[in-house]
């Protein structure tokens, strides 16, 4: 009976792996993207500030 008891321990534990690793999954995917979202306001902020010049220069070259 014991070993019956641990078999299915062992599968339990087994099955729960699949689950775990898809949750931990799922939070790393959630912080990187958390991360990454100062580097893209900081990217279009840069972009509004700093004026592109290649516009400017289109213009002459006509």
């Amino acid at each position: 009976m014991r070993k019956v008891g641990l078999l299915a321990l062992t599968l339990l534990c087994m099955s729960l792996t699949a689950c775990l690793g898809t949750v931990v999954g799922t939070a790393v995917d959630v912080t990187l993207e958390v991360a990454k979202v100062p580097f893209k306001v900081a990217g279009a902020v840069a972009d509004v500030a700093i004026p592109d010049d290649d516009d400017e220069d289109e213009e002459d070259e006509d």
